[in-house]
């Protein structure tokens, strides 16, 4: 088979495979129907997160249909569309009961796939505790609907839950890429006064104005932030405000955040709210399609990667069919 393997730091290749088999009775395998690049794969080419493995197979973004399941599988069974979580978790440990899976303490636990483990970006692949990482897709919603399920709409979702949005709120999101933009759809099921996008990528601001996923819509670089916030909100600024991780160490104002009573979270996504999601995307209150803005066959990857580096024709997402 076909994949998208990492060799190490600033190589990829498109390479052939053997298929995958089960190695554990809690293993699916999953035939792949659609697959997308992620930022993160990104991060993985460039040598920026130090445990992902040279030659293991890219990907975490992918919907299939389960192909066969190891014996102790119950949720899931051979012949249906399923949605993979981009964690792995094995449910039981003392961080899976506290809904914390992101730190899953199972050799394979948080983010193996296509990191440590093969990933998605080929066209079968095994899936470790089947049980957790699977979700079946509702006969009602498309593959393209359902592929950022397990990933960017998961840590959309996630953010705007521990963000405590309130109905009324001012919401402030900064970056517009496609995880902002999840982020912004997301809090949107909270009802806020106001969502406001900020970046300073004028192309990815009215990407999010087509879409409808922001009131307000700012280039820090042009306007000053602070102040358009401020006229918005009777001089109190935003209630809420996500943002992306940050790649160097940050210096956080304690003594101003104890007088506003100000809370700071942060964390990688716990990504086990897919069945609430898909629930979401059934009912068309998340269309995650939307950010899907080129097709391809999964043998252009190559081709794909290099348009979503260098942020050409305009990419957010890609589909890529195996």
């Amino acid at each position: 088979m076909q994949a998208v393997v990492y060799r190490g730091k600033g190589e990829i290749c498109m390479e052939d495979r053997p298929l995958p088999q089960l190695e554990k009775d809690t293993d699916a395998i999953v035939r792949v129907t659609l697959t997308a690049i992620c930022t993160s794969d990104l991060h993985i080419k460039n040598g920026s997160v130090p445990r992902a493995v040279p030659g293991t197979i890219l990907g975490h973004e992918f919907v299939g249909v389960v192909e066969e399941t190891g014996q102790k599988v119950k949720s899931v069974h051979a012949g249906q569309r399923v949605a993979v979580n981009v964690e792995t978790f094995c449910g039981e440990c003392f961080f899976c009961k506290r809904g914390f899976v992101n730190n899953c303490q199972d050799e394979n636990g948080g983010w193996a796939l296509g990191c440590r483990i093969d990933g998605g970006q080929t066209e079968y692949v095994r899936v470790p505790f089947a049980d957790q990482a699977l979700t079946p897709i509702p006969d009602q919603v498309t593959d393209e609907q359902a592929l950022f399920t397990g990933d960017l709409l998961s840590t959309g979702y996630w953010a705007a839950k521990i963000g405590e949005i309130r109905q009324g709120d001012t919401v402030l999101v900064l970056g517009a890429g496609p995880a902002g933009l999840c982020a912004m759809m997301c809090a949107a099921l909270y009802r806020p006064a106001r969502i406001v996008a900020a970046d300073i990528d004028r192309s990815r601001l009215e990407f999010a104005r087509k879409q409808g996923l922001a009131d307000e819509f700012v280039d820090p670089s042009e306007v000053s932030l602070t102040e358009a916030l401020r006229e918005w909100t009777q001089g109190r600024g935003a209630d809420v405000v996500i943002a992306a991780m940050y790649e160097e160490e940050q210096i956080l104002p304690l003594p101003e955040m104890y007088g506003k009573n100000l809370i700071f979270k942060t964390g990688g996504v716990d990504a086990c709210n897919c069945r609430e999601i898909l629930e979401l995307t059934a009912r068309g209150k998340l269309k995650g399609e939307c950010l899907i803005t080129h097709r391809a066959p999964l043998a252009d990857a190559m081709e794909i990667y290099r348009l979503f580096e260098n942020k050409e024709e305009g990419i957010i997402k890609a589909a890529l069919t195996p």
